[in-house]
């Protein structure tokens, strides 16, 4: 009995953690402020801002891999689309890194004077990963539509061939 139990609590946080956000439906709101997070400049970040009318991209990731689809962002600035149609949202896993949140921080905050046009926000304690069952510990891209439903989702480094389907879904939908 023990053994079937502990089999099926096992099964059932693996189920949760890689679960996938459903495609054309607007996930569960998430609130990142106080000690779960908040923006760079120490502002609540709530996911309702992804219904804002605007196509948005946000990528999630561990730190420690955080450059590893830098391609992609350099592929989406690169389309210059118009900001009043489109953002982009940067959201950093700061539980699943070694490296301090104060050299992190400092890092955003640079990074967030060069390139004003995109939102960086703190993830301290794995929300997202625990809410959306986004993978912990890597590079997750997903696209909203401009109520806040999901339209695309990845994990791990694009393709070229994943980023010409993002980039074709973004000018669609814009």
């Amino acid at each position: 009995m023990r053994v079937t139990s502990l089999f099926l609590l096992l099964f059932l946080s693996v189920t949760i953690v890689s679960a996938k956000l459903p495609f054309g439906e607007i996930p569960p709101i998430i609130i990142l402020a106080d000690d779960s997070g908040a923006k760079i400049d120490g502002a609540s970040w709530s996911s309702e801002e992804l219904n804002s009318g605007k196509i948005t991209i946000l990528f999630y990731a561990d730190p420690d891999v955080g450059e590893i689809n830098a391609h992609v962002n350099d592929a989406v600035k690169a389309e210059k689309f118009p900001q009043e149609k489109f953002t982009t949202v940067a959201i950093l896993n700061m539980a699943a890194t070694w490296i301090p949140n104060a050299v992190i921080s400092l890092k955003l905050k640079s990074k967030q004077r060069e390139n004003k046009n995109l939102i960086y926000v703190k993830d301290l304690q794995k929300v997202l990963v625990k809410k959306w069952g986004l993978h912990d510990d890597g590079s997750n891209i997903l696209l909203f539509g401009k109520q806040g439903e999901v339209l695309y989702s990845a994990n791990g480094k694009l393709s070229e061939a994943q980023i010409q389907k993002l980039l074709t879904m973004i000018r669609e939908k814009l």
